[in-house]
């Protein structure tokens, strides 16, 4: 059961609520190979879960890119387009969690849907546009976040900027029933990586 917490994303609470804990963000990161062994990028991404369930602290990282700022600046604009378009309203998104788990979707659409939306450059824009679907780079993380959320459909929205006006939004709806099977591939593999997460954390509280 997963409970959810009005809380905005990027400050200090909401980090603080992430750690320790598998985010919707990741679950690409883990659903990689699936069938086969955890790769080396979710090894790693056990490590640092392990040792913020440890210390209470989430790990500190300044890693940012053009990429990731653009999103951060461009966002309220795709929200408002959407709202627009859709004639929507969207809520803050908050944090969703469990005791292992945590999503935090760009909002929440009225009593059924949810939404995530990537800033993006005209090449990628222009490939989901082409596709007509959810850009595969971010396919585990809006499912994730249709299963944890409970919500009955999600967005995923990319945006442009560099784009002609009415041509900057790109929207893909992806139903709930739709994702049955997915949804068991998750509670599957979830459940390996969290059992490598509490091995991992034995052998650091054990290390000499």
């Amino acid at each position: 059961m997963f409970k959810f917490i009005d809380v905005e994303q990027n400050t200090d609470e909401w980090f603080g609520l992430r750690a320790g804990k598998l985010t919707s963000s990741k679950m690409g990161c883990i659903m990689a190979n699936y069938g086969k062994a955890f790769g080396e990028p979710a090894k790693k991404y056990a490590v640092n879960i392990a040792i913020e369930q440890i210390t209470g602290n989430p790990i500190a990282s300044t890693f940012s890119n053009e990429h990731m700022e653009r999103g951060h600046e461009q966002e309220p604009i795709a929200r408002m387009l959407y709202e627009r378009e859709t004639f929507c309203t969207v809520s803050n998104g908050g944090f969703f969690e469990s005791d292992f788990i945590g999503c935090s979707p760009d909002g929440l659409v009225n009593r059924a849907g949810v939404i995530e939306i990537k800033s993006v450059i005209a090449p990628v824009h222009f490939a989901s546009i082409k596709r007509d679907t959810v850009d595969p780079s971010y396919k585990w993380q809006c499912i994730a976040n249709l299963k944890f959320t409970g919500r009955d459909w999600i967005d995923f929205v990319s945006f442009c900027a560099d784009f002609p006006a009415g041509k900057q939004l790109f929207i893909h709806r992806m139903f709930r029933t739709e994702y049955t099977e997915e949804f068991e591939m998750l509670d599957e593999r979830i459940e390996s990586f969290k059992d490598m997460v509490d091995k991992t954390r034995l052998m650091i509280l054990n290390s000499k």
